[in-house]
Order: structure tokens, then sequence, then C-alpha cells
């Protein structure tokens, strides 16, 4: 990630802070989070929309008729391998910080949710462009030099 490695760790960290029940005004956790990084502390931009935009969230805000508030607040961020390294630290960690395979993070996410919620629509939809962009990354790692 060169000069971006900062940026992508703090997205890492700071990405689902919209689930604090305090900052639930939409109840898209997304959504959320970059608006309380924006407006309570002055965020940069790169990291509210890594945050509004982690993990394919414009199809959950789709299912959730939010879609148009996301873009027009957060654009989505530039630089492909931004996102996909995002998605990557996302769906290849469990809940409570443990390593998992990105088909068994999208079962889980089913699982705890269900298939007819706002987000098991989601999840299913974005699968097939999660199980890219964690291939796509594995590729790059597996060509760095050890």
């Amino acid at each position: 990630m060169g000069g971006e490695a900062d940026l992508l760790v703090a997205a890492a960290m700071l990405h689902d802070v919209g689930y604090a029940p305090r900052l639930a005004s939409t109840g898209f956790h997304p959504l959320d989070g970059a608006r309380f990084l924006r407006d309570d502390h002055g965020a940069d931009t790169s990291l509210t929309r890594l945050v509004a935009h982690h993990s394919f969230a414009l199809l959950e805000a789709e299912e959730r008729g939010l879609r148009d508030d996301l873009v027009t607040e957060f654009p989505l961020p530039e630089g492909p391998l931004m996102v996909d390294a995002l998605v990557y630290c996302d769906m290849t960690t469990t809940p409570d910080g443990g390593r998992t395979t990105a088909e068994e993070r999208v079962a889980e996410i089913l699982g705890r949710y269900g298939d007819d919620s706002a987000v098991g629509r989601f999840i299913r939809r974005a699968a097939p462009e999660i199980f890219a962009s964690v291939e796509r990354v594995e590729a790059v790692l597996a060509a760095q030099p050890r």
C-alpha cells in the first residue's frame, strides 16, 4: 500500500464505528460511521469515503433506500486496490478478530442476519464482488517478495 498504508489501517480499524448505538441515526452503519468521523472529528475525506463504502456498502444502501444519501455525501473512493484491500481486511476477519476465509465470513453474516434481511439480501448480491476483491489482494500479496 506504500504511502497509503496508514489510511488503510485507519479505515480497517474504524469501518464499523457506525454500529455504536449513539451514532445509529439511519441504522446503516457505513453511513452513520462516515458521518460521525466527518462531522464530529473532521476526518480526512479519503478515510470517510472508505468507511462509507467499505465492503460494497453501496449495494446495501440500495437495499435500505439510502443509495442517494451515501453517494451524495460520500462519493465512491478512488483507487481500486485500496477498496479491495479494505474488503480483504473486513472479509477475512471474524467479528472477534480471528482469521477466516471470505466464504466463511459471508456464510457467518448470512447466518447472523438471515437470508431475508436487508443485510442477507445485500451480502448475497455482494458475495461475487467480495470474493473477487479478496482474490485480487491475495494475488498482489503472493507476488510480493518475502
